[in-house]
């Protein structure tokens, strides 16, 4: 004969179930580093030209952190929101609009949440500005200086040519240039840039996972271990 198990027994079993798995994804959240005020933080940063599948990744990234039950936002790309002109009739005061609007959603959504994903930097940002109007004495020192909050950034490559989507430019010899003007930025910077293969793009997200020492599956739980 099957006996039924009671209220308090039940409620038993799932508080069991909870704490295991409380136990088992909170190790996710530990990995992280810590921030100045000793909260465990991460800000990652997909960096590249246009049309190279950044976003693509920023959201495939943020789903898998989202396994690991960790508290993740995206910073989506502000160029798309800006309300002066982009691309190659960019100006100076577009891209110093998208530069700081990129500075302070990074802030707001970094006060929110564990993990902060940006589809873009402001080393990207920068670098379309430089392209169109040269360096800026009077913004460089703030890029220089915001970079080094990214715990990582990752380098996607140029492996085709950009299609048009209602705002990104399509001109390949201007996503080349603005390729190269990142690299050149990233060099005279001394940011570190781990830079994904352009062979084994399916694996870009495992990569990205496992350069940040995270892991690439949510942790199995033991449901049947003994109960306290």
């Amino acid at each position: 004969m099957i006996s039924c198990a009671s209220n308090q027994e039940l409620q038993g079993i799932r508080e069991h179930v909870q704490r295991r798995y409380d136990e088992r994804m909170s190790t996710s959240a530990i990995l992280l580093p810590l921030d100045t005020l000793g909260r465990h933080r991460l800000k990652v940063a997909f960096v590249g030209t246009h049309g190279v599948g950044k976003t693509t990744l920023c959201f495939d990234l943020a789903a898998q952190l989202k396994r690991l039950d960790l508290g993740v936002d995206i910073v989506k790309e502000v160029a798309r929101r800006c309300p002066l002109p982009i691309n190659e009739e960019t100006t100076l005061d577009a891209q110093a609009w998208i530069l700081h609007t990129q500075i302070a959603e990074e802030i707001e959504a970094s006060s929110q949440y564990e993990v902060v994903v940006c589809d873009r930097s402001a080393l990207d940002n920068y670098a379309y500005l430089v392209a169109r109007s040269g360096k800026q004495p009077q913004l460089e020192p703030l890029v220089r200086q915001w970079v080094q909050g990214y715990q990582a950034l990752f380098k996607v490559p140029v492996t085709g040519l950009p299609a048009f989507d209602g705002k990104r430019a399509v001109s390949p010899t201007f996503q080349q240039q603005i390729d190269q003007i990142i690299d050149e930025l990233v060099q005279q910077f001394g940011v570190a840039v781990h830079h994904l293969d352009p062979h084994d793009r399916a694996g870009w997200t495992v990569a990205a996972l496992q350069y940040l020492g995270l892991p690439t599956q949510p942790p199995q739980i033991d449901l049947f271990s003994s109960r306290e």
